[in-house]
């Protein structure tokens, strides 16, 4: 009998070490600076490429329009993840669009990121549903970003009516 409890019991531990073994766990500090590194110097490519789009209160509204249809979900309205509930529980952590490992990107790597998706993190790509203007418009806004929680949370997270409009950026061009 006692043979049979500590078969139980050292099962009973294999499966917990399995399970905890199994869980995700926020990057470490080491992890985090030396993938940061690789994404900038060797994983991101676009560095060189300037953004054909001035800086203007329109394209920075045009921005934002495009940043509402398709990174709402994961990045908030603000593009800081206010109200998006599982931007960090994710492994890597969704990054608030406003931090300096962010923002230390060139307009060209934001506009590489956006299209081609980060792996093996959850960032999709874009490529073939985003115009070259949208995506360049979007990286206007990601630098000119509205103070965190000053637009509130995502409708698809509050439970609030629908966005303002129910035409997407590609069904006008159709």
């Amino acid at each position: 009998m006692k043979i049979g409890r500590a078969a139980a019991l050292l099962a009973a531990s294999a499966w917990l070490l399995l399970l905890g073994a199994c869980k995700a766990s926020p990057p470490g500090r080491w992890e985090t600076g030396f993938f940061s590194a690789a994404k900038h110097r060797l994983l991101v490519g676009g560095k060189s490429e300037r953004n054909p789009l001035s800086a203007s209160p329109e394209s920075i509204a045009q921005g934002r329009e495009a940043f509402s249809y398709y990174c709402v979900v994961c990045h908030g309205l603000d593009g800081q993840n206010t109200g998006v509930p599982f931007a960090g529980k994710m492994s890597p952590p969704v990054p608030s669009l406003a931090s300096a490992r962010v923002q230390s990107y060139t307009d060209g790597q934001l506009k590489w990121i956006i299209e081609n998706g980060i792996w093996p993190s959850g960032m999709p790509a874009s490529r073939g549903i985003l115009s070259d203007e949208e995506v360049w418009s979007i990286v206007l806004y990601i630098r000119h970003l509205p103070p965190a929680g000053s637009l509130g949370e995502p409708a698809v997270y509050s439970g609030d009516a629908c966005p303002p409009s129910s035409e997407t950026p590609q069904s006008r061009s159709r």
